[in-house]
């Protein structure tokens, strides 16, 4: 290695690509899936507020979304079915210094982790919740997931299940959500550049992805005719908020809710233990 002489000035470094956060493992989702676009989304976003990738962790559950931890460059943990949320909560206030990112699915975080979604909104945790949505379980052949239309017709529910929707927007600003906003993986770009808004936000940030599932959803190609900007600036009010998140048709995109409520600053006592004390009691 060479070493610098005394005085010498360092060579700048150069700055990080989107290719710097991506891991050496092709992804296998299925041909045109949304996930794809979602996946140069996040690491367009990482680079354009260059963190380094040792100082971000990627977290997620089960679903085809939760493949991305193992396509980042980052450090990356792939947990239990709806219990990413946890272990990104877990992991930050152990860590402030690290850039958390939970990257889930309709299936894995708004049913099996719903209750987690509802906590981490409410505790503002400085985490960046990524939701890819296609209203489908796409990884178990496509069951009607939470945020399915009640009419949706399929081999699995035949006439549609009639329930209601969920609608994870007003769930995640009634519970206390910092930042709220939605995107399209069809435009990269704009996704990218709301999940860099996101990250910079304090407090617990959520961003709903529109990912469409071709293979179980065909119809949702036609989502890219659908959506469109917000026609409105993002507020810092939540009841003004309420109202346009209520109103919309589900495509409006961009940033639809940005608080100022401080974020969940951890304990306020250190650790009394330390790893190695912990481990020496268990050891044989």
């Amino acid at each position: 290695m060479n070493q610098l002489a005394l005085g010498e000035a360092a060579p700048p470094c150069a700055p990080l690509t989107a290719q710097d956060y991506k891991s050496n493992y092709k992804p296998i989702w299925c041909p045109g899936c949304g996930d794809y676009t979602v996946l140069s989304s996040i690491t367009k976003a990482l680079a354009a507020l260059q963190l380094r990738p040792e100082k971000v962790a990627v977290v997620s559950g089960i679903g085809c979304s939760s493949r991305i931890p193992a396509y980042t460059a980052c450090y990356g943990f792939h947990g239990v079915h709806g219990r990413s949320l946890a272990a990104a909560t877990g992991l930050k206030v152990a860590r402030p210094d690290l850039t958390v990112l939970v990257a889930s699915g309709d299936g894995d975080g708004y049913s099996i982790g719903g209750n987690h979604f509802l906590h981490a909104c409410r505790r503002n945790v400085d985490l960046t919740y990524i939701v890819m949505d296609n209203h489908v379980y796409g990884m178990t052949k496509g069951q009607p997931s939470p945020t399915t239309e009640p009419d949706w017709d399929s081999k699995l529910a035949p006439g549609g299940t009639g329930l209601r929707s969920f609608h994870p927007l007003v769930i995640a600003l009634a519970s206390g959500a910092n930042f709220v906003a939605r995107a399209f993986s069809g435009d990269p770009n704009g996704t990218a550049d709301i999940l860099a808004r996101a990250i910079r936000h304090p407090g617990f940030s959520f961003v709903e992805i529109l990912s469409p599932c071709v293979t179980f959803r065909p119809e949702q190609r036609g989502w890219k005719e659908r959506v469109h900007g917000a026609p409105v600036e993002a507020t810092d009010d939540p009841a003004r908020a309420a109202r346009r998140i209520m109103t919309d048709d589900g495509f409006n995109l961009g940033v639809l809710y940005a608080g100022d409520r401080p974020a969940f600053p951890g304990p306020a006592r250190a650790a009394s233990a330390s790893i190695a004390d912990i481990e020496a009691e268990f050891a044989p």
